[in-house]
């Protein structure tokens, strides 16, 4: 029985991908013990994956340092034990934790010299791992079977029914009709964002056809969900800054089908089964596609695209504003 210590990403869609790695660990190995290290907002997401035992928070902020807190914690997971740590980020400073845990094993991709703080530094070969999802599973098995990792296990989120129900009453959601989930936010920047008149233009077309529209997203999504549903009548929700983070995950297991950006709460909804409509633009379908096979694909492939900036370097962001709300209409059926 092996012990894992594995270092998690810092983005809600990140993290949900490398639940493939900590599958794939128990696949090769049942009696695996997983414990993951990530940001506070993760305990919840990590609590619906059947693979990991336990969270472990890092008490620090988002591109922040922290060389004492990560020195303090690794000093105290030394009684843990652990066999092995795989850190999935390339960041030196996420190699510290398991280097002051002592753990024997310590597997990560070349980096910002961490010589002395990984055990095993692998190459990333970017031909073959294409995929955020692939180089996170490559480092769960053996160099020799890394390049690529076969087979890609989907994440899969469990729902908590119980939350669900007490989520639709307490939230005065409509029991009776289907429900569409619209998700405009993208943490990344504007240039992954499809218009918010075109969400609008999509949420009335499928309230008039019966169903019921829900924006999911953060407190700062707040104003662009009110422009979403604005005049759209009493089966169109603005939930954004209304729930948690675990609460998205048991509301999209209960929508039909979800629209979104390509964002972490698109890779919420497909390892939850919904059907994905994801939009990309100035990011590719490619290297992080929604690892679900109920999953539609919206990208005009312009010759522009993809860039992967955050703002357009044209200023013109075709990739989006020429996606027509029709194109995504004619495929939910």
């Amino acid at each position: 029985m092996a012990k894992y210590l594995i270092v998690g990403p810092s983005w809600v869609g990140d993290m949900v991908m490398a639940q493939s790695v900590f599958s794939r660990i128990k696949q090769d190995d049942p009696t695996a013990i997983i414990d993951v290290i990530g940001p506070a907002w993760s305990a919840p997401i990590l609590a619906r994956m059947i693979e990991v035992r336990k969270s472990i928070t890092l008490e620090t902020g988002h591109g922040e340092w922290g060389i004492k807190t990560r020195r303090t914690l690794g000093k105290t997971l030394q009684s843990e034990r652990y066999d092995k740590a795989i850190v999935l980020p390339r960041s030196w400073k996420s190699a510290l934790v398991p280097f002051f845990a002592n753990i024997p094993q310590r597997v990560g991709f070349h980096g910002e010299q961490r010589f002395v703080l990984l055990t095993e530094r692998r190459k990333l070969d970017k031909s073959v791992l294409n995929q955020t999802v692939k180089r996170f599973t490559s480092l769960g098995v053996e160099q020799d079977k890394a390049y690529p990792p076969e087979p890609i296990i989907h994440p899969q989120l469990s729902v908590d029914k119980n939350n669900q129900q007490t989520l639709l009453s307490s939230l005065n959601l409509s029991k009776d009709k289907p429900a569409i989930a619209l998700m405009a936010g993208a943490e990344f920047g504007p240039s992954k964002q499809w218009p918010l008149q075109h969400f609008h233009d999509v949420a009335k077309h499928f309230i008039e056809k019966g169903y019921q529209i829900w924006v999911l997203g953060g407190p700062k999504d707040k104003e662009d969900g009110d422009k979403i549903i604005d005049g759209l009548g009493e089966f169109a929700f603005n939930l954004c800054g209304q729930t948690k983070l675990v609460d998205a995950i048991d509301l999209l297991a209960y929508a039909d089908q979800a629209i979104s950006n390509d964002s972490g709460l698109m890779h919420v909804a497909a390892a939850v089964g919904t059907h994905v409509h994801g939009i990309y633009g100035s990011t590719s379908e490619a290297f992080t596609p929604p690892l679900t096979d109920k999953k539609t694909i919206h990208n005009l492939h312009l010759d522009c695209s993809p860039c992967f900036k955050r703002h357009c370097p044209l200023g013109h962001t075709d990739c989006q504003n020429n996606l027509k709300p029709i194109k995504i209409i004619n495929k939910i059926k």
